[in-house]
Formats: C-alpha cells, sequence, structure tokens
C-alpha cells in the first residue's frame, strides 16, 4: 500500500524554504546521484517556473515536474525536471504526475502545444500522452534524449 500523496502547484515564492530545500533535494538525488549527471542543476527557470509536487505522508517529495511557460526553453511551454524518487517508483505516480502536469499546463496556457526533452528510454511513456518524436537522438548532460512535440488540443 502506498502512502497518501498531496499535491502542490505553487510558484518559486509560494513554496517554504523546506519545501525547496526537498525539491532540490529530490533532484540531486535522481538526476545527479542516481543517473550520474553532472550538470548545474539550479539554473535560474526554477524563478519562472510553477512546480508541481507530490508530497508523501512524510512531507518528502514523492514526484515533482517544473511547468516551464512559452519562450521559457522553448518556443512553446513545456514540462521539465520530471521526476519520481525511488521509494515511490512503480506506483503508478509519475503517469499522475504527468496527466497533472499537462493538466495545469493546458489550464494556464490554452490551445498550445508542449514541447519536451525526453530521456529516450521514456518516449513511449510520453508517447501514451500524445507525445511524438521531433528530433534524433542527442546527448544532453550524457543521457540520451529526444525532443518531443504534443500538438496543441
Amino acid at each position: 500500500m502506498t502512502s497518501p500523496i498531496t499535491w502542490q502547484c505553487a510558484t518559486l515564492n509560494e513554496l517554504s524554504s523546506g519545501q525547496l530545500y526537498a525539491i532540490l533535494k529530490a533532484r540531486c538525488e535522481v538526476f545527479i546521484s542516481e543517473q550520474q549527471c553532472i550538470y548545474n542543476d539550479v539554473d535560474g527557470k526554477d524563478l519562472a517556473c510553477l512546480h508541481l509536487i507530490a508530497w508523501d505522508s512524510d512531507n518528502d517529495v514523492a514526484a515533482y515536474l517544473r511547468i516551464h511557460g512559452p519562450a521559457t526553453t522553448y518556443p512553446e511551454p513545456s514540462l521539465g525536471r520530471v521526476l519520481s524518487t525511488a521509494k515511490h517508483r512503480g506506483t503508478g505516480i509519475g503517469r499522475q504526475l504527468v496527466q497533472r502536469g499537462l493538466t495545469q499546463l493546458e489550464a494556464t496556457y490554452p490551445n498550445q502545444a508542449v514541447r519536451i526533452s525526453a530521456q529516450s528510454y521514456l518516449k513511449d511513456f510520453y508517447r501514451s500522452f500524445g507525445f511524438e518524436e521531433v528530433s534524433d537522438e542527442y546527448l544532453e548532460d550524457g543521457i540520451p534524449h529526444t525532443e518531443m512535440l504534443r500538438p496543441a488540443k
């Protein structure tokens, strides 16, 4: 049985310092430690993003993504830093996270396509949400990625 999840969508200024610390810790654990990807996670984009967080009953991050507005990363709005933490993988939390992220993105930026840089091993996962490959595979921070686009609804 999985622990109850509480969902939060907030700007950076709406997050407490403890919440921000938990988010950055989760991002470092997943992207830097687990994936052994050495890069500058604090890239200046957090200030302009919406942050979607799934908190577990221990107030730890279960899953997280950030929502970029148009012209932040791509001409279109996008999702980024998509993660689920180790103890919550295999529970369906990642699917819930992306669906909630797309719902929030569509409410905030209606009638727009969504572009992402997907880790290549997750292409089928993102295809299930209507994303299509729009680039050849490329390396981003040493990890194979593919740019994908979800047409405007």
